[in-house]
């Protein structure tokens, strides 16, 4: 089954009770750590995903 795109949706809680699609990269996190570089380029389209990491702010993934 197919998930639907979570577009305008910036609500954890929606987001994993109505089984919307999310991409957890939480272990990037790990990764960055663990294997430090001396430069690390992180991109993301201008105004992406910037609501979400408000909402997300003090909550347990």
């Amino acid at each position: 089954m197919n998930k639907a795109m979570p577009i305008g949706i910036s609500d954890y809680k929606e987001l994993v009770q109505k089984d919307y699609y999310f991409v957890d990269k939480t272990l990037m996190i790990k990764d960055f750590l663990d294997y430090r570089k001396k430069v690390t380029l992180i991109t993301r389209p201008r105004r992406f995903g910037k609501k979400i990491e408000y909402v997300n702010d003090g909550r347990i993934l």
